[in-house]
């Protein structure tokens, strides 16, 4: 035991809350950013489900558009089409209300630590300075010493922690994404056999693996964006984004024939494309993550290893 040890474990302490804060504190700001970006979108989406609404009612209620599309006889076919337009719309907005839910109960949380947390800094400069006199007026070089050592093990801890909850947020971030690419590699198996005469029961398949990747892709973006939170607390800047699943395919269980098929299969090998781009960052990050991991561990037990030779010098 060091005549400073009272006061060192009030540091750590301090430090802990001090460190906590500015976590909270990045936090709140990608949260408040994640926030405007979803309203901007709601905005555009909402302003394009209006629109979707109002060429369904027109359809609906008669009127000009109506006539045209009797007197080509295809009235039946553009309406089926207009309405599963607005509907994939309507689920977009439905999607992009729930992620705002989700940001806002965040937010609440982060807002929370933040009040709970207080100002440790003014607390953790007191302590520093009154450990510092402690320092001179005790002559002890090794006093000094572990002081340095106790200061940087507490920020390598806190570091390592840091790092180690971005690595595990990018574990489930890669495994949601993975469900993404699995949905979407069955419909384009699908979509292939569809192309090759499968008919309407290839085309239930399809629309189906089409479902689950649609709600596969809003879970992983959830899980993205608090990846993209985790890297924040680390001094990563980066906002990665999953195409969206393009609903209005259903439709097209309406018109099918050749062309179609081929136009839905481009589609979807699109989308799994721009998902493998997303998957790839983000396996890439994970490896640079575990990486540096390694590297705070071994400084860290060598700095515990330092620690312990002063303690028994």
């Amino acid at each position: 035991m060091t005549p400073f040890a009272a006061i060192d474990e009030e540091i750590r302490d301090a430090r802990d809350r001090a460190r906590r804060r500015e976590q909270l504190t990045r936090q709140r700001a990608a949260l408040l950013h994640q926030m405007d970006e979803v309203r901007h979108l709601l905005a555009e989406l909402e302003g394009q489900l209006a629109k979707e609404d109002r060429d369904v009612a027109k359809l609906e209620q008669g009127g000009f558009t109506a006539f045209l599309s009797g007197l080509t006889g295809n009235k039946d076919e553009r309406l089926a089409r207009e309405r599963a337009e607005a509907a994939a719309v309507r689920e977009r907005v439905k999607g992009q209300r729930t992620r705002l839910d989700w940001l806002a109960t965040d937010l609440r949380a982060a807002e929370q630590g933040l009040a709970e947390a207080g100002d440790p800094g003014r607390e953790l400069e007191a302590l520093l300075a009154r450990k510092e006199r402690m320092l001179v007026d005790s002559g002890d070089p090794r006093g000094r010493d572990l002081a340095d050592v106790a200061t940087r093990l507490a920020g390598v801890t806190a570091d390592l922690r840091e790092h180690q909850e971005a690595h595990q947020a990018g574990m489930a971030a890669a495994q949601a994404v993975a469900y993404v690419m699995r949905f979407l590699g069955s419909a384009r198996g699908a979509s292939t056999w569809d192309m090759l005469g499968g008919g309407g029961f290839a085309d239930m398949v399809e629309h189906g693996h089409l479902r689950q990747a649609s709600e596969a892709a809003w879970h992983a973006q959830a899980v993205l964006d608090r990846f993209s939170r985790e890297l924040a607390d680390i001094g990563v800047t980066a906002a990665p984004r999953l195409p969206e699943v393009d609903t209005r395919w259903f439709a097209d269980v309406f018109f099918d024939n050749i062309i179609t098929d081929a136009l839905k299969h481009q589609r979807i090998a699109r989308t799994a494309e721009s998902v493998r781009q997303v998957a790839e960052w983000v396996g890439g990050m994970v490896n640079q993550l575990a990486a540096r991991c390694g590297e705070l561990t071994r400084y860290q037990e060598s700095l515990v290893r330092r620690r312990e030779e002063l303690l028994g010098a």
